[in-house]
């Protein structure tokens, strides 16, 4: 029988702001104030991106090593949980808690800025240390900082890897490898996605417009999410996971998004769940042509009577390797207070994709109880996860 799995805690840092109510409050208002242009970033020009304008702790002198903005950024989260962890270690004891953690970009800002430097002076900086921007650095530095002896590794699979961590930390409950975990998402800005991205032409200099006729592209943003998961039964409940990989192209979607709709059908079978069982869903909505298009199919098909849905990056930017876990997290406060994140755009729908069901604001469940909420990640490669998170059965 399948572990069940309950998200018991929730520390989370983005462009809306730093700790839960804050960062409800500007979500359930669309407010896009965190999305903001700055110069730096792209060779020929400003970017917008979704920058968390929260002041962020310091690095511990004893982890100095592994000194960078990502590491901070998950530090900020993990603080607004602490004593969940504690109560959590006296409990269960160092070895029996792990740690998951997506990510992408890790500390390439700080391996950016010592390239520069070894450029303008021929030396590297004397704090640099390449272990800053190794990929399994954020679940190393979280567990060493906690002094954790379970299982600690990042999952890196571009823009679903904070979902998949999900799915792998609910293995090691399920394996008894594990008592709980941390497990979440973190991402820090840096040139080398966001002139990534704009060389793709897949970036706007506007807020981004998901589903509209008018969207031109992503913004990019950073943040992180961090989510205390164990067997110990609390309000919300990881309830179910689906991925597919249908590597239709290295860069572009399915069109047709076939591999997309396969992953949320597996969520859903995962559950034991119809579609018409959930109550809302949060959209990868990235707003660039081909996403979009290929998303809006593959809902159509899997929840053909509808469905309320969002897509929230233009209130955070695309926070890739955070996102799964960030926007998980918006349907767990979804979930506490009973209020649906609206869709932010323009209002101008495109004729050619399907119709779907865009929340406006100050809309709520349609439910009170045995709500299901649905979140979708997908990445470059053809790399797809859902999640399902819901009311405790």
């Amino acid at each position: 029988m399948k572990q069940r799995c309950y998200l018991g805690a929730l520390g989370i840092v983005n462009a809306l702001g730093h700790g839960t109510d804050e960062v409800a409050r500007r979500l359930f208002e669309g407010d896009t104030g965190g999305m903001v242009l700055e110069d730096g970033w792209l060779p020929a020009g400003a970017a917008r991106v979704g920058r968390a304008r929260a002041a962020l702790p310091g690095i511990p002198a004893t982890l100095a090593d592994q000194a960078s903005r990502c590491n901070q950024l998950a530090l900020a989260a993990l603080a607004q949980i602490r004593s969940e962890i504690e109560a959590a270690l006296g409990k269960y004891g160092r070895r029996r808690i792990g740690v998951v953690i997506g990510t992408s970009a890790t500390g390439i800002a700080e391996g950016e800025a010592a390239v520069a430097a070894l450029k303008a002076g021929g030396a590297l900086p004397a704090g640099y240390r390449y272990a800053q921007q190794e990929m399994g650095a954020p679940a190393l530095f979280l567990a060493r900082h906690l002094g954790l002896a379970g299982p600690a590794y990042a999952v890196s699979t571009a823009c679903t890897s904070s979902a998949k961590a999900f799915v792998s930390a609910r293995k090691l409950l399920d394996q008894g490898l594990c008592d709980a975990v941390l497990v979440g998402g973190v991402d820090a800005l840096c040139r080398l996605t966001i002139c990534g991205f704009s060389a793709l032409e897949s970036t706007s200099a506007e807020v981004s417009q998901p589903m509209s006729r008018n969207r031109r592209g992503i913004n990019i943003g950073e943040g992180a999410a961090l989510f205390l998961m164990s067997g110990t039964a609390s309000a919300v409940e990881l309830l179910g996971a689906g991925e597919s990989s249908d590597a239709h192209h290295i860069s572009a979607p399915h069109p047709e998004g076939l591999g997309a709709e396969a992953a949320m059908r597996a969520a859903l079978k995962d559950a034991g769940l119809a579609a018409e069982a959930v109550d809302y869903l949060n959209l990868h909505a990235t707003a660039t042509p081909k996403n979009d298009e290929m998303e809006s199919r593959a809902v159509a098909r899997v929840f053909a009577g509808g469905v309320p849905a969002s897509g929230t990056k233009p209130m955070t930017g695309h926070t890739l390797g955070a996102a799964g876990a960030i926007e998980l997290a918006f349907c767990w406060l979804a979930l506490r207070d009973g209020r649906l994140p609206p869709h932010v755009w323009d209002g101008e729908a495109d004729p050619a994709l399907p119709r779907l069901d865009l929340v406006a604001r100050e809309r709520r469940f349609a439910r009170p109880a045995a709500r299901v909420c649905m979140s979708n990640s997908f990445a470059f490669g053809g790399s797809n996860a859902c999640l399902l998170a819901g009311d405790a059965r």
